[in-house]
């Protein structure tokens, strides 16, 4: 059972919840983190069972990386939104670097998502 986290800017949650749907089975088998407002709509939209964490702006995204800096995630999904600038970017850059840094899984689309996925 891997350690898993889930996350995606505003206009990728609904291609994270159908990407989450569709591997509902898989998904189901891993232990589930989620910032607070993604998994919510993971929650509901997939009927996955995760650990909410706070919404990405007010340190969901920090905690995500705590957990990497800590050996306790051992993938992390993170839908990204390139087009649209983000008001807590900073955040975005700490988690991402913290994945790059740690050499965990790190999916930032669908087709990487099934990578990483297929990897576990």
């Amino acid at each position: 059972m891997a350690r898993i986290g889930l996350v995606a800017h505003d206009d990728k949650k609904d291609e994270l919840v159908a990407w989450a749907l569709a591997n509902r089975d898989r998904l189901s088998r891993h232990e589930l983190w989620a910032t607070g407002t993604t998994g919510g709509r993971v929650a509901d939209g997939a009927r996955l069972a995760l650990t909410r964490l706070k919404s990405g702006p007010l340190g969901g995204d920090a905690q995500l990386g705590a957990m990497i800096a800590e050996g306790r995630l051992d993938a992390l999904v993170f839908f990204v939104d390139p087009l649209t600038a983000q008001p807590h970017d900073v955040d975005i850059k700490a988690l991402t670097r913290l994945a790059t840094l740690y050499d965990t899984l790190f999916a930032v689309n669908r087709a990487t998502a099934d990578a990483v996925l297929a990897a576990l």
